[in-house]
This record gives structure tokens, C-alpha cells and sequence, in this order.
């Protein structure tokens, strides 16, 4: 698939001012950004380590960058200046197009990696409290729980799945002391997951 900030980082190491403070396209790469506010941009290039070497503002900097046309990578669509960074937008249908053709060619293994390097993880899934009923938290929690626990395999990671029923013996202990205390068998065998639940709780 397209690199778009290796081309990115490829036009900025054109720029004077990044020849000026000696980077090479190497370090340019390593600062580039992805904005955290996507309406500024895919890429934001910041400018505060130029300032030492340049002597100028981090702001003035990222102005004059914009304004040079070796800074306009043939992926982006507009660049434009936030504050001390250079901002770049991609073509929109040029992006759509390498994600198209990536997910068709690479089909089931689109997006795979091995960034895990088989480190372990654990998920952990909704871990229910079995002396209380189940509710819809608790499927909304495993299905999270598998739909993370797949996206680490997919990325490489050795995941250990785990659903831990927690100390069942606490809760039962609890719930045999209450019925001593307070229980009613006639109560119990009319409604037992709501009796016994109501002695739980006031335990």
C-alpha cells in the first residue's frame, strides 16, 4: 500500500528550512504527526525542533514551509498552517483508492501485522458475578472483549482470553448465611433467582 508519509517526509526534506537545520528525511519522518483532532489534517509536521537551529519562531517557521511549493507532496491535497505545525491534507479519493485495492488484493489478511512480535496479553471478558443473574452489560462486555481479542491475534499478539467467575465460594457462603438468617423455602421455590438474589443483596 502507498506510504503517504514517506511521501509526505520526502517533499518537507526538500524544504530550505529543513535542509537549513540539517534533517534528513529520516528525522522528518520520525517527527511527523497524526493530529488527534482530524479536522486539522491527517499529518501535522511540528516545527519546534527547527526553531533552536533557525532562530526563528516555531510559528514563523511552519508558515514558511507552507508557503514553499517543494513542501506539497503529490498525496496532499492542501496543506495548511496550525499554530507551529504544517498540516496536510490527503487526496480523499486517492486514499480511498489504495485502501480499495490493498483490501481486495490482500482479501482475509488485509491490515495483518506482526507489530506484537507474540508478546502476551490478556484480555479479560465480562467476569460475572454468578451469585447475581446475568444482564446485558454482560454481553455487551464479551462481545467487546472478543472483538479485541481477535484484533491483537490479528496483530500478532499471543492473547490469553480470560472470563474469571471470581471467589464463587464468598458469594455462596454469603447467600447460605442470608437464607439461615432471613430465608423462606415456600419464597425460594416460588421464585429462586429473585429470592435468593434479594437475600444476597441484603446480606
Amino acid at each position: 500500500m502507498r506510504d503517504f508519509k514517506k511521501e509526505i517526509a520526502a517533499a518537507l526534506a526538500g524544504v530550505a528550512q529543513i535542509k537549513e537545520a540539517e534533517l534528513t528525511e529520516g528525522d522528518v519522518r520520525s517527527l511527523i504527526e497524526v493530529p488527534t483532532d482530524r479536522a486539522k489534517g491527517d499529518y501535522a509536521f511540528p516545527c519546534f525542533r527547527l526553531a533552536k537551529a533557525l532562530r526563528q519562531s516555531p510559528q514563523q517557521i511552519a508558515s514558511a514551509i507552507a508557503a514553499d511549493e517543494d513542501a506539497k507532496a503529490p498525496c496532499a491535497d492542501e496543506v495548511r498552517v496550525e499554530g507551529a505545525y504544517v498540516n496536510f491534507f490527503l487526496h480523499r479519493e486517492a486514499v480511498v483508492a489504495e485502501v480499495v485495492a490493498a483490501a481486495s488484493a490482500e482479501a482475509d489478511s488485509f491490515g495483518r501485522s506482526d507489530i506484537g512480535a507474540d508478546r502476551k496479553v490478556i484480555v479479560e471478558f465480562s467476569s460475572p458475578n454468578i451469585a447475581k443473574p446475568f444482564h446485558i452489560g454482560h454481553i455487551r462486555s464479551t462481545v467487546i472483549g472478543n472483538a479485541i481479542e481477535r484484533i491483537y491475534n490479528f496483530l500478532g499478539y499471543d492473547t490469553v482470553r480470560i472470563n474469571h467467575l471470581g471467589d464463587y465460594g464468598t458469594q455462596f457462603g454469603k447467600m447460605i448465611v442470608a437464607y439461615r438468617h432471613w430465608g423462606d423455602r415456600a419464597d425460594v421455590e416460588r421464585a429462586p433467582i429473585k429470592t435468593l438474589l434479594s437475600y444476597y443483596t441484603k446480606f
